[in-house]
């Protein structure tokens, strides 16, 4: 893999997966634009990268997304352009559908779904413009399939991958690719911070992410699946990659299967 001089801007990048693929990135040399909401956490992100003089912080909150053409300008303005956009942000969820605000369902598709697509369609200009860019979106397994606790948080990934399936067939005369990364469970702090029925955050780990993937590998592989331009990829354990195959050939099958997990 060689990143060389590659301008990659990353959202989410504060922790988790983003602050995985942000240091694998930066070991590979890679040009990086580091955002997410806390300021404070990106700089500290920058400082465990290598050539960390080769990295720019720009706070974004996905949640406010009606000025991103702004943060787009001043994101090319400091290498000239953009390369890749790696979607990363956004938060997931641990309710009940029939417990779950209607705030709360919009909260979640807005940082995950529109947030993105905002930033997505401030960028594409530029990617037109240059006849090339790579669009990178971080769904989930739970894009794929639907499971208890997440509704919201499964329609937010499930119109993910509407939305830059199209988009993909749209801009492929415009030499801009699209790479949707399918994580299964990914030890980070994704269900700490998952918004319960009434928009609070669940504050404790599954048992199912404290023992998923390590972050750091999950970068790796990440990293590589970017350079390779991966349409579609699955980072998952074996039980998750197998639940999607059920959900294509056996659909029956795998929602009696999904009716026996835990909803408490």
């Amino acid at each position: 893999m060689n990143f060389t001089n590659k301008v990659v801007w990353i959202t989410g990048a504060s922790s988790g997966i983003g602050k995985a693929l942000a240091i694998q990135l930066s070991k590979l040399d890679a040009k990086l634009i580091l955002s997410s909401r806390n300021e404070e956490k990106l700089n500290a992100v920058k400082q465990e990268c290598e050539n960390s003089e080769r990295i720019k912080i720009l706070p974004l909150d996905l949640e406010n997304y009606s000025n991103f053409e702004v943060k787009v300008s001043e994101a090319i303005n400091w290498f000239g352009r953009i390369d890749v956009l790696v979607n990363n942000g956004g938060i997931s969820q641990r309710s009940l559908a029939s417990e779950t605000l209607l705030d709360v369902d919009k909260r979640i598709m807005n940082i995950n779904y529109l947030g993105t697509v905002a930033l997505t369609k401030a960028l594409l200009p530029h990617f037109i413009e240059n006849n090339n860019g790579q669009f990178v979106v971080t769904t989930s397994i739970v894009g794929e399939i639907g499971t208890p606790l997440r509704s919201s948080y499964a329609a937010s990934k499930h119109a993910l991958h509407g939305f830059f399936d199209s988009l993909r067939a749209e801009n492929h005369k415009n030499n801009i690719s699209v790479t949707l990364v399918c994580p299964g469970f990914v030890n980070t702090n994704v269900s700490i911070n998952a918004l319960t029925g009434n928009g609070t955050a669940q504050n404790k780990m599954d048992v199912a992410t404290e023992n998923g993937i390590d972050s750091k590998r999950f970068g790796k592989l990440m990293a590589k699946a970017i350079y390779a331009k991966k349409e579609e990829i699955y980072i998952a354990g074996a039980k998750e990659k197998l639940a999607v195959y059920a959900k294509r050939f056996f659909p029956k099958l795998l929602s009696i299967m999904i009716r026996k997990l835990s909803v408490t």
